[in-house]
């Protein structure tokens, strides 16, 4: 196994003169199925295309992109595995401090907006070479869309990077049509028949039956237009059911074309069985490597979709409610792969993917006919025709626990707890206690109050009470003593008192005016947690003449000794730099209880057997 080119003379050593097409990623170059740029390569790789791969250009030089000279069929652009403004932002618009998928974690490595700024950086040099996006920031954005960064209307990616044609989902299926299209000397602005891909174009084919959406102009002044809009959006998002979608911009249409099929276990199998190095480029090691690839490396992707359908959640637009899995012998030649490998400890991470114990769609014809339109599998409670029985899943990690070298398979995807429920039996329930879960499992409940959970599509809270209830007794059972991750979000729609109320009891916190409140978070005991504006925060710091900083929410990063990556993550830290924070304080990290973190670098240590922290505990940078 080799990488593919990173310059022209690795392209020049294979024998090739020119690429077949030329990969712009916002990611650093990583040769591993959990990310996109290598699937998609490698596939092409396997049809017999020529990929040249340029990683993080820089976007303030066009000959950054003109490494390999002028491709044969055209540019890819993918502003990585992550949207580039989550990438560099936090839900409160601070700027994080490091990036996984750059070399060394150093931020600041791809601009912001990547997949436009790449595609008009192309475009500078290559005028008609046709560009082709696709990821996950090109997928959510392909049609207008609410930015939460800028607060306003954007227009289709399409038209504001310049490119031809957009691929959204997965893409697997959708990149070699338009190869073999291209490669047949095709005009890329007459591929507009192909599932999963988004086109422009100044007529609309009347053979073809499609819903026009409200014009983008109409969005921008209008919010029901673009709820409405959404909507329809929604529930076009079935590969069997999905009508085309055109959205007007003045005298252009952007179409977009029904999703592309679900990929058959076989077609799962063979996606991910391609020849990938399964780690980051050799050039990267002197910078310190890619952090992104510690939780992937010895992970196994089990599924793809999700049939949850949470409102708040992307993964329908992206992936679909259509769960697809991979075959038992193709997950278990990569784990016996896996153990192999120099750095393998005898720990799977993680045996999952968007939710850990979907295994199957959730009832038989949705292979053939789709998810139910207007319905959801799982709210307000599991549908009678779905299928709860996690016997596969059960199976397969029995298997993968008697692999020689293997001491413990985690599952650290997320567990979809009223679906585990449901199963009659419990085998899973017990097994994942027993031997699955690495301390700390985690759930995502979202919410404590039954007015938001209707509104986000998740079960009523008594469900997770349930689930708790039982996993601890299970965990008491096993002698284990193991605990929970809740994940938790604030200010979601339906989050909301009279008015009344909320004014008393932000007064009884010192605040006279909802306008000196940036957030206000009701906890489960009923109590107000307020959250001024920076200007508000008592004292005022703009008051004395200092610049004020927004207060943000604090973070678990240690529990019970055990890291919690996620937390770490949130804050813009990993695991070494808060190794050397607790060194500083004269910690070791199995000393402590507890320890809270924030973006500014902000510590809170509760040694283990105190109930309270000292003051002493408190560490800034």
């Amino acid at each position: 196994m080799e990488f593919l080119p990173v310059t022209k003379q690795e392209m020049l050593d294979r024998g090739w003169t020119q690429c077949d097409f030329v990969y712009v990623c916002g990611d650093a170059y990583v040769d591993h199925p959990s990310f996109g740029h290598a699937i998609i390569s490698r596939i092409l790789e396997r049809h017999g295309y020529n990929v040249g791969i340029i990683s993080q250009p820089d976007w303030k030089n066009p000959r950054s992109i003109d490494v390999f000279g002028r491709p044969r069929l055209g540019f890819l652009v993918s502003g990585g595995n992550m949207d580039s403004m989550v990438n560099h932002y936090s839900v409160t618009k601070h700027r994080r401090k490091t990036d996984a998928f750059t070399p060394g974690g150093v931020m600041g490595k791809r601009p912001d907006y990547a997949t436009v700024v790449y595609c008009n950086l192309i475009r500078q040099t290559y005028r008609d070479v046709p560009i082709l996006i696709g990821g996950i920031e090109a997928s959510l954005r392909r049609l207008a869309h609410y930015d939460y960064w800028s607060e306003s209307m954007k227009r289709s990616i399409l038209l504001d990077s310049q490119a031809d044609l957009l691929m959204y989902g997965m893409g697997e299926k959708s990149i070699v049509e338009i190869a073999e299209a291209l490669n047949a000397g095709m005009d890329v602005k007459d591929i507009t028949y192909i599932d999963g891909t988004v086109f422009k174009t100044a007529d609309l084919d009347d053979s073809l039956p499609t819903l026009v959406l409200p014009a983008y102009e109409e969005i921008k002044k209008d919010k029901r237009a673009y709820a409405q809009s959404f909507r329809v959006q929604y529930g076009n998002c079935d590969p069997f059911t999905a009508k085309r979608l055109a959205e007007p911009y003045g005298k252009e249409y952007v179409v977009q074309n029904p999703p592309q099929k679900p990929l058959t276990m076989a077609e799962m199998d063979a996606v991910y069985d391609l020849p990938y190095c399964r780690t980051y480029h050799p050039s990267y090691e002197k910078l310190g490597g890619v952090p992104a690839i510690e939780e992937v490396k010895f992970s196994l992707v089990s599924n793809r979709g999700c049939f949850g359908a949470c409102s708040f959640c992307a993964l329908t637009f992206h992936q679909g409610r259509i769960v697809q899995v991979r075959s038992h012998n193709s997950i278990l030649k990569e784990a016996e792969q896996m153990v192999k490998d120099k750095d393998f400890k005898g720990y799977i991470h993680d045996v999952g993917g968007p939710t850990a114990n979907f295994r199957h769609p959730a009832c038989e014809k949705q292979m053939t006919k789709g998810a139910c339109g207007g319905r959801q599998c799982l709210y307000p409670a599991p549908c009678k025709n779905i299928n709860a029985d996690h016997s596969d899943y059960v199976a397969l990690l029995r298997k993968l626990r008697k692999i020689p070298g293997v001491k413990k398979v985690f599952i650290r995807s997320g567990i979809r707890f009223d679906y585990l429920l449901a199963e009659q039996k419990q085998t899973f329930f017990r097994e994942l206690v027993q031997y699955h879960v690495s301390g700390q499992l985690k759930v995502a409940p979202e919410h404590v109050s039954d007015a938001v959970l209707s509104r986000m599509g998740k079960p009523r809270n008594a469900v997770y009470n349930r689930f708790v209830e039982q996993y601890f007794a299970l965990s008491k059972q096993y002698g284990l003593e193991q605990y929970l991750v809740p994940y938790l979000m604030s200010s979601h729609p339906g989050s909301t008192m009279k008015v009344e109320e909320l004014m008393s009891e932000i007064r009884q916190q010192g605040f006279s005016d909802l306008a000196m409140v940036s957030d206000a978070i009701l906890e489960k005991n009923g109590k107000l947690t307020v959250i001024p504006k920076a200007e508000f925060a008592p004292p005022s710091l703009g008051q004395l003449g200092v610049k004020a900083p927004q207060e943000v929410l604090m973070h678990v990063v240690l529990s019970g000794g055990t890291y919690n990556d996620e937390g770490l993550r949130l804050i813009g830290h990993d695991r070494a730099w808060l190794d050397a924070q607790l060194a500083r304080r004269g910690y070791a990290k199995e000393q402590l209880f507890c320890v809270t973190g924030n973006e500014a670098g902000h510590l809170l240590l509760i040694p283990s057997g105190e109930k309270q922290t000292a003051p002493s505990g408190e560490v800034s940078l």
